[in-house]
């Protein structure tokens, strides 16, 4: 490392206790999605922390986005600043929704305490955590100065229920696009000494079957929809996920496990509904519904799949004749980032020089924000590098390590002065 890294790296280390402080206040704003509550408390915060380096703010509400509303409004953060010169866009990009806490907490899941070196609370791991450690980075290379470029920093809502109010729209209204962002390191908890370079594509979809309602003591009178959902279940137990099972994808998705395509059934729900427990009127159902999860890996392609899925439906409604929709919900082709680029090989030195460890080049199982920079808005230089495990993501106890929020502000900031160093501006 160099003597202006070096310093860096000393920065980061002397602002350790404001890093554990600043995840603490981050995590005591319950920004609960669903329904979106907090998002402007943590645009707020974001703004007034990084003022004071120079950084200048603008809020952005993700108006007509689905779920955004005067009660519980979008709101998203980007806050910039611009170097001594030219140069490239490094970009921060945090979602700052969390999942509600459910239950099992031996700890107040808003209370951000401090115990055993580890932050408590929803979103201290995924991935309030992470926004800290980011923060703390562009503090301290705002306060070292002398680099070209320009650097930025985003808040984002919704990612968590599908990012429409948050990158999406971001993305889709030109805040993040190519020309504007160069390269971009998104804080979601993979560990200090992991780089994930892309994920899986994603299909959410419901397939709806029609029958006709009849007395339920005369089911022959009547067709039973959700027999025909439990033909369609069966199909795909027996023909359809074992060979999706059989794809394999070379990526280094991570856990193995998930190295397959794969399909999770969500939900179901057919006939009427109970007035209590086990008691409803005695029909036959004329409808029944099902949500389900495709995961695609990267030699898939996302509209041969869906082909694919027809067909199935198609053959298992006419061997019992019956008639069904298949209607989309979301989706998201798979992306990755070359592992050789600027931004996944500037943040492996980094964790190499700083943290004397060599890294692990991973993909993810799931989607995050990536998908929206990549897809919408054409910006393909981009990562996934933060604090915390993925393991403990959603789960009761939520935690990230003191020393793990450190270490990977350390490599953010060694990465990103790096990265501003480099190739001037596309554009």
């Amino acid at each position: 490392m160099t003597e202006e890294e070096r310093a860096l790296v000393a920065a980061v280390e002397a602002r350790r206790d404001a890093l554990t402080e600043l995840t603490q206040a981050l995590v005591r704003i319950p920004s609960v999605n669903p329904p979106g509550a907090g998002n402007a408390d943590c645009a707020a915060l974001i703004a007034e922390f990084l003022a004071p380096h120079g950084f200048a703010a603008e809020t952005l509400r993700a108006a007509g986005a689905p779920a955004d509303s005067d009660e519980h409004p979008r709101t998203n953060v980007i806050a910039s600043r611009d170097g001594d010169g030219p140069g490239p866009c490094v970009h921060f990009n945090s979602h700052y929704d969390v999942v509600p806490p459910g239950e099992g907490w031996s700890v107040d899941p808003w209370g951000g305490a401090l115990i055993d070196g580890k932050v408590y609370g929803r979103g201290a791991c995924d991935m309030k955590g992470g926004l800290a450690a980011s923060m703390i980075a562009c503090a301290v290379l705002a306060d070292h100065g002398g680099w070209p470029g320009r650097l930025e920093l985003s808040g984002v809502a919704d990612e968590e229920t599908g990012g429409f109010g948050g990158a999406r729209w971001l993305a889709e209204n030109g805040h993040f696009a190519a020309g504007r962002q160069d390269h971009v390191i998104i804080p979601e908890p993979f560990s200090p000494h992991r780089i994930c370079v892309g994920h899986r594509g994603v299909w959410w979809g419901e397939i709806e079957t029609f029958g006709r309602v009849g007395h339920g003591s005369m089911p022959f009178l009547g067709d039973c929809a959700v027999r025909h959902m439990g033909a369609i279940l069966h199909a795909l137990e027996t023909a359809y996920i074992p060979a999706l099972a059989a794809r394999i994808t070379d990526a280094p998705v991570a856990p193995e496990q998930a190295r397959v395509a794969s399909l999770n059934i969500a939900a179901l729900h057919g006939g009427q509904d109970e007035m209590a427990a086990g008691f409803l009127a005695p029909n036959v159902p004329d409808r029944c519904r099902l949500v389900f999860d495709r995961r695609l890996i990267r030699e898939e392609d996302l509209a041969e799949a869906k082909a694919e899925f027809r067909d199935l439906l198609d053959r298992v409604a006419a061997s019992r004749g019956f008639r069904y929709e298949l209607r989309d919900l979301f989706e998201i082709a798979p992306c990755q980032t070359d592992e050789r680029g600027p931004v996944a090989s500037a943040t492996a030195a980094a964790v190499a020089d700083v943290l004397g460890e060599d890294v692990s080049i991973v993909c993810s199982p799931g989607t995050y924000d990536q998908r929206y920079f990549d897809r919408i808005g054409g910006v393909t230089d981009v990562i996934a590098y933060g604090p915390g495990t993925l393991d403990l993501a959603h789960q009761p106890d939520e935690h990230v390590a003191v020393s793990d929020l450190v270490a990977s502000a350390k490599v953010m900031a060694v990465a990103a002065h790096r990265l501003l160093r480099g190739a001037a501006r596309r554009g």
